[in-house]
């Protein structure tokens, strides 16, 4: 088989769907749209890993590519998981259910398909994806941090053209860096807690968790008698953002928070990491051009880098945001294809 013939499969493991791509091996997509199936996480492991059987099946059909053709596969889920895939042993964002705990979802896949699966988290896949979108044939060359805002708040980081994973795999986790508070919080707001335990960082801000938790209840208080108020607490943290879209002064004070937590977050990681690109993704993405760019130049303005830094680095969005995932994940497959064949 030559090169041209082969090629990688990309599964995006969500809380309720899967989304599937794949990758030739000059590293072109052959599907430039959703191709999705319920994932059915829910249902426990057994069932999981069935839908994502049905999912890799799936995009073949859709493609035309042949099974006997495609070398590897590539696999992300929401952490916390090992950088082996094992989920965490406390269970993980859409893994809840004690049957999931410690459950290694990427050798069940593994076994169940009969081709190598290489495993990432869902914000190492999607930061992979930015930063190969966004530097190309130069992507070696450099490095960067994305924080992808969703119901938690996830992350990578790239160095080299290679994610960072560290010891355990957990590494990236930017969601869960403690950041400073003074002159971020409003007057008399309570410091916010995140669900994973810890109080004051990123994600007990900057998360759609962080929303229904600290600042709708708090900001709800500056803005009596808002018609938000009238609403149940997770469904009115969900209407924020629409809220936020047409101008809304109480939404606008609780992304201007959001905005100032991640700039807060990249001026940690330019002292740690000093990366070529900061990339930003999550449904603040997935908004109109105008709150878009005003959200982003919110970020930029707490952002505090050095005048060299500056002139280097770039703050940027993460491209085709719903297809990050998997196509973050057929890139981690090409390049292990690429270099266990070196």
């Amino acid at each position: 088989m030559t090169a041209a013939e082969w090629v990688v499969v990309g599964l995006d493991n969500g809380g309720t769907t899967n989304n599937a791509t794949v990758l030739d091996s000059a590293g072109h997509f052959l599907v430039d749209a959703l191709v999705e199936n319920p994932s059915r996480v829910l249902d426990g492991p057994e069932i999981a890993v069935a839908s994502l059987d049905e999912a890799f099946g799936h995009v073949l059909q859709v493609t035309g590519a042949m099974q006997v053709t495609v070398r590897a596969i590539g696999l992300d889920t929401p952490g916390p998981a090992s950088a082996a895939g094992v989920i965490s042993s406390k269970g993980a964002t859409n893994f809840s259910q004690p049957e999931w705990h410690g459950f290694d979802v990427r050798t069940a896949l593994e076994k169940r398909l009969g081709l190598p699966v290489i495993y990432n988290n869902d914000g190492n896949a999607a930061a992979l994806y930015a930063h190969d979108m966004h530097f190309g044939v130069d992507a070696a060359l450099h490095s960067s941090v994305s924080a992808i805002v969703g119901t938690g708040l996830g992350g990578g980081v790239v160095e080299a053209g290679h994610v960072v994973k560290g010891a355990a795999g957990m590494a990236g986790e930017l969601g869960h860096v403690h950041i400073p508070m003074e002159g971020l919080l409003g007057a008399g707001q309570p410091l916010p807690s995140c669900n994973c335990g810890f109080s004051g960082d990123a994600e007990s801000i900057a998360s759609l968790s962080g929303i229904e938790r600290n600042l709708l209840p708090y900001w709800l208080t500056q803005y009596p008698g808002h018609e938000l108020a009238a609403v149940p607490i997770a469904k009115a943290a969900r209407l924020v953002r629409t809220y936020a879209v047409s101008d809304d002064p109480m939404a606008l004070k609780i992304f201007e928070q959001q905005a100032a937590a991640l700039g807060r977050l990249f001026t940690i990681a330019a002292n740690f990491s000093d990366p070529s690109a900061y990339f930003l993704g999550g449904g603040v993405v997935e908004t109109p051009p105008r709150f878009r760019e005003w959200f982003l130049s919110k970020v930029r303005e707490n952002t505090l880098l050095r005048e060299e830094q500056d002139r280097a680095a770039t703050l940027a969005l993460v491209p085709d945001l719903d297809m990050a995932g998997a196509r973050g994940s057929a890139l981690a497959a090409l390049d292990w294809v690429r270099s266990a064949a070196n």
